[in-house]
């Protein structure tokens, strides 16, 4: 069975980057782009933003994004252009996103999706996946579907934490990043990589930047005519004057890397 890895690339904005269709692209010529990481950026008109961000939910949302990301950053002005935006955040329950990013970690996307399928019938629906449903399936019964017995532990440890309190949808929609990432990362399996794609795909926060996501820093790599991979610090230096929608400028690096730097 084919493996998927951290270096493969979200395509559409949904609940999880792993099932999405590949956004097709016309490849005409080699983007050209300032090789120089410092490069000054246009004046970014801070006082258009709003106060209060909202979820990337809306096109108005995302048209926002697009035009700060533009003043704030010439380098991807050329990619915005050639690219059509994403088109919203889908959302959903996050016991259910969640419960579904453990399933589909390290697998090929049609494999998992064959198994969460197969999850779904076993709870009696996606409204059923809940956490005293998940509880009471048997890891032979979870084994009977596909899911490895090491999934199945990460799948209960995840019900656990909402049965005791610890974690619930309502707290999870009211925390900030922060808090997200230290809670989250509680659950066995879950790490900062999830959690991000998790903020980014389910939540619809606006300015995550997965710093630990190889399509994402080979992204900025070739953004920048970088020699070496960043590293997470650097990544964070870089990226800075995407604030406050770094989630939208992550997405155009993955469609950078997809692209190979072809557009």
């Amino acid at each position: 069975m084919a493996k998927r890895s951290q270096a493969q690339i979200p395509t559409e904005i949904s609940p999880n980057p792993s099932i999405s269709p590949k956004i097709p692209f016309r490849p005409r010529k080699i983007l050209k782009l300032s090789n120089n990481p410092t490069t000054k950026p246009l004046t970014s008109s801070s006082s258009a933003l709003p106060k209060t961000l909202n979820p990337l939910t809306s096109q108005s949302e995302i048209n926002l994004a697009l035009q700060h990301l533009r003043s704030s950053d010439p380098n991807l002005t050329a990619l915005i252009d050639s690219y059509s935006p994403p088109s919203s955040f889908d959302s959903g329950r996050p016991f259910l996103s969640l419960a579904r990013s453990i399933l589909y970690q390290q697998l090929a996307t049609k494999a998992a999706q064959s198994i969460y399928t197969r999850f779904i019938s076993l709870c009696g629906g996606e409204e059923s996946v809940v956490a005293d449903v998940v509880a009471s399936l048997s890891a032979q019964q979870l084994r009977n579907i596909g899911v490895s017995g090491r999934k199945a532990s990460y799948l209960h440890d995840l019900a656990e934490k909402y049965s005791d309190g610890t974690l619930s949808d309502s707290s999870i929609l009211e925390m900030d990043d922060e808090g997200l990432l230290t809670m989250l990362t509680v659950v066995k399996g879950i790490g900062a990589w999830s959690v991000h794609m998790f903020m980014i795909f389910s939540l619809r926060r606006p300015d995550v930047l997965p710093v630990g996501d190889l399509g994402v820093r080979k992204g900025v790599q070739l953004l920048y005519g970088l020699k070496e991979l960043p590293k997470p610090l650097e990544m964070e230096q870089l990226c800075e004057k995407w604030r406050p929608y770094r989630s939208v400028g992550s997405w155009y690096m993955w469609r950078y890397m997809e692209a190979k730097g072809v557009l």
